[in-house]
């Protein structure tokens, strides 16, 4: 296996290098690395989650190739590759502009790619798994992505979908295997930030920097460089460094204005910095145009924070502005069990912590039936805490640090089972959180210093 070739004038990775650095051993930062300059400058659920897929192309340029693929389709009616393509520009306008009818625009096209050309159809098996990840239909992304993989061996397209179903579904190992077969046959930035995801998530936070930084330094768009940036802002955030988060976020925002990723980190790093009515503007600017359960959730936690805190201080009512992001979250909590279908862990924590916890943990049963994550193991172990049933909280509690994530939302929550258990290793845990991201929470942040003292 190849190792990082060091030159006088950097870090020079070939095909293959890649694997030593992130998979193989631990990684060291080279000598030469620094950080990109501001006037040139990468997810979401709980506690660093990413927009699934891979990064976002621009807004321009995603729509430049949407109005590309639509000309070809126009002028090749009858090309079944044309129609595949046009489907992934559709995704990636949906990715952008978080507009959920793209999707169904972009099924369309791919029905067309497959009415065309039903077998060997390689670029519509990308295509479906593509659009079954943006739905957070995981099971059927890894469907497709194995069967583009097992088409197209050496092809990386398809263990780009592969690697995204897999980690999605709990299946690390799996995941691991996909993404670094993306990196050894397409060593750039998507395969980076995708490597990043899963070091993060088995705790190498260090290594996951590193792939970022070099998801960076290899991205061809503006909104690859955003996203990667972003995920540089968030890994910061996680470890409580809010300068090192700031500048992320700054570097994505410069490259993408309004990218929503980088808004939130930056509303998030206000909220901790002491600035709770800048943050809460930057959040109601967003909600407006970018109603995601996340940037909803972290707006009333925020709102409830400041109430607390001002009630605390005998000065008030808090921040007195009419909030509508509860009202918009329990609409959501209110269509998904109506409809059925994936569950966005950000609604299965507003329904614990905000609404009705019986909700939270009929919601995360579900899903944990079709994903295993950590994600959805620590977000079912809060619903069933918040319902009373702590006993079984503390079993998924514990499947949630299975992988040895560091982090700070996971360790409050266990703390917090543990301490209703009375169990001994509750302090332990709830300082750990603290001293992993004392700003984790504006919420529950002041919550983990109170059951440190009980």
């Amino acid at each position: 296996m190849r190792r990082l070739i060091t030159a006088a004038g950097g870090a020079v990775a070939v095909a293959g290098c890649v694997a030593g650095l992130l998979y193989l051993g631990p990684a060291t930062e080279s000598p030469t690395a620094t950080a990109p300059a501001a006037t040139a400058p990468a997810g979401g659920a709980p506690g660093g989650s990413v927009p699934v897929g891979g990064a976002p192309a621009g807004d321009a340029l995603a729509a430049g190739a949407l109005d590309t693929a639509r000309k070809r389709t126009e002028t090749y009616p009858r090309d079944p590759v044309g129609w595949a393509a046009l489907a992934g520009a559709e995704i990636e306008q949906a990715r952008t502009t978080m507009d959920a009818a793209r999707l169904e625009a972009a099924d369309r096209a791919l029905r067309r790619s497959l009415a065309l050309d039903r077998t060997g159809n390689y670029a519509a098996d990308v295509g479906r798994g593509q659009l079954a990840n943006a739905r957070h239909q995981f099971a059927q992304g890894r469907e497709h992505g194995l069967r583009a993989t097992r088409m197209a061996p050496d092809r990386p397209d398809g263990y780009a979908v592969l690697a995204d179903a897999e980690i999605q579904l709990g299946h690390y190992q799996a995941a691991r295997a996909a993404a670094q077969r993306l990196l050894d046959l397409a060593p750039a930035s998507g395969a980076y930030s995708r490597a990043a995801y899963d070091l993060e998530t088995n705790g190498r936070p260090a290594d996951a920097a590193i792939a970022l930084k070099r998801a960076v330094d290899s991205a061809s768009t503006t909104g690859e460089r955003a996203f990667a940036q972003t995920r540089l802002g968030d890994l910061a955030w996680s470890r409580g460094e809010l300068d090192r988060a700031a500048k992320h976020y700054r570097y994505a925002l410069s490259t993408e204005p309004d990218y929503p990723y980088a808004v939130a980190g930056t509303a998030r790093v206000l909220a901790a910095r002491g600035e709770p009515d800048k943050a809460l503007d930057a959040y109601e600017r967003l909600a407006a145009r970018t109603p995601l359960p996340q940037f909803l959730l972290e707006a009333v936690e925020l709102r409830a924070s400041m109430s607390k805190a001002s009630k605390a201080a005998k000065a008030g009512a808090g921040d007195s502005r009419p909030g509508g992001e509860a009202a918009a979250l329990a609409a959501q909590v209110r269509l998904l069990r109506a409809d059925g279908g994936p569950v966005d862990p950000y609604l299965a924590l507003f329904a614990a912590d905000h609404g009705d916890p019986a909700v939270a943990v009929e919601l995360m049963r579900g899903e944990w039936k079709r994903t295993r994550s950590v994600i959805t193991a620590d977000a079912l172990a809060w619903a069933l805490h918040r319902d009373g049933r702590d006993g079984e909280a503390l079993e998924y509690a514990r499947r949630a640090a299975a992988t040895g994530w560091d982090n700070a939302l996971f360790r409050y929550h266990r703390g917090a089972i543990e301490h209703a258990l009375g169990l001994p290793g509750a302090r332990r845990h709830l300082r750990e959180a603290l001293e992993t991201n004392p700003y984790f929470s504006p919420y529950h942040a002041a919550r983990a210093q109170e059951l440190t003292r009980k």
